[in-house]
């Protein structure tokens, strides 16, 4: 394939036509949005006092009303509830873990439907958030890539899923009361369905809300980006983003990885780790995170450890070893917990912090790699059983 070639495919872009009605004046960014409010007839003056005014009731007080938007005289509040809405993605379902985790089936535009999990921590709260429905990169481990892609999901679906969970979590400040630093929801990853960077676009416009002061305020330290490895948007994720990289890695021949994370022919290991060497933000302060997914006799050998080892030498990194989280019909099986902890103890003594990801979410298949709509899930499974029986 042509390296020079565009890394985004039409698919990607649908849906084209705008939807009938009412603006969401969600995922907007604050140029777009005072130019929204100049043509629904707010003077061209105010307009940018009042982005700031209603930017806050969004995405600092989490308000769904502009009735209750009150530094906004009633004229322009009736002008907003008469051209706007405040829309977020529709929660279906809701389950929690055993273990905490929760994780939302969530309805977009379409009828489409994406999974969201939330996992809490003794000392943050994650929140793991989709990119597009489904995934054109059909990562042989990863359940999320049986599903084919349908589309990008748009900035304010993005961000959409951020707010919704701090809903959930009623996390929202209260006018009056102390501020309260210790954040339910700290961190954000992008590490759900689909590929961010084949969303580019949408992904960094959303993150630039989250990380806004006078809104969800998130550092962009607490934001990490995870890509199977699309080369030309990496060093623009640094510029454009600013947040933390992670890498789906998970082997150390180009041979394994072609296999197990097939964009990898597309982009070599010489190549991504070129790219990362490259990659403005890294510094020992700032490292670089290699996901690597154990799995049993394909990429969990001592040698492969002293290969990775090799490999990334140079680039300050930190090393997530995550057993596999199997799924029905999943052609692996998860690495022994000997062998994971053999295989940490070599990249441990060679200088790197190897920490074992616990599984969390498992027995609601919210565990890395496990996401997949429900709809989805349930398709394959009635057409299993038609095979089955011959219908």
């Amino acid at each position: 394939m042509d390296a020079n070639a565009p890394i985004t495919h039409d698919v990607l872009t649908i849906p084209r036509k705008l939807p009938e009605g009412p603006q969401n004046l969600i995922g907007l960014s604050r140029d777009q949005m005072r130019d929204v409010l100049i043509k629904v007839g707010i003077a061209e003056k105010q307009a940018k006092m009042r982005v700031n005014q209603i930017w806050q009731w969004l995405y600092h007080w989490g308000v769904r009303d502009f009735g209750e938007m009150t530094n906004l005289s009633k004229s322009v509040r009736a002008t907003l509830a008469e051209n706007f809405v405040i829309g977020l993605p529709q929660v279906v379902t809701r389950q929690v873990s055993g273990d905490g985790t929760r994780k939302y089936l969530v309805r977009i535009a379409g009828g489409h439907e994406v999974e969201v999990v939330y996992i809490p921590e003794t000392d943050r709260g994650t929140l793991c958030i989709s990119s597009q429905v489904g995934c054109t990169l059909t990562c042989s481990f990863c359940h999320t890539g049986t599903q084919k892609l349908v589309r990008n999901l748009t900035t304010a679906e993005i961000i959409g899923q951020i707010m919704l969970a701090r809903d959930d979590l009623g996390e929202w400040p209260v006018p009056g009361a102390p501020r309260d630093e210790n954040r339910l929801l700290s961190n954000v990853v992008l590490m759900g369905m689909g590929e961010p960077l084949y969303n580019f676009e949408n992904v960094r416009d959303a993150m630039k809300i989250a990380m806004d002061p006078e809104g969800i305020s998130l550092s962009r330290r607490r934001i990490t980006l995870s890509t199977s490895g699309v080369v030309p948007e990496i060093a623009r994720t640094a510029e454009e983003i600013g947040c933390q990289l992670a890498i789906s890695f998970h082997a150390t021949t180009d041979e394994v990885r072609d296999k197990l994370v097939p964009i990898n022919k597309r982009w070599p290991l010489v190549d991504l780790l070129e790219a990362l060497r490259n990659y403005p933000k890294v510094s020992n302060s700032e490292r670089i995170t290699f996901e690597y997914v154990m799995l049993e006799g394909v990429n969990d050998s001592d040698a492969d450890a002293r290969r990775l080892v090799k490999l990334i030498e140079g680039i300050p990194a930190k090393i997530n070893l995550i057993p596999f989280n199997e799924w029905p019909g999943a052609p692996y099986k998860r690495s022994s917990n000997n062998r994971i902890r053999a295989f940490a103890d070599i990249i441990y003594r060679a200088g790197y912090s190897s920490p074992i990801r616990k599984p969390r979410g498992e027995d609601i298949m919210a565990a890395c790699g496990q996401l997949k709509s429900a709809t989805e899930r349930a398709r394959k499974t009635r057409a299993e059983i038609a095979a089955e029986t011959g219908l």
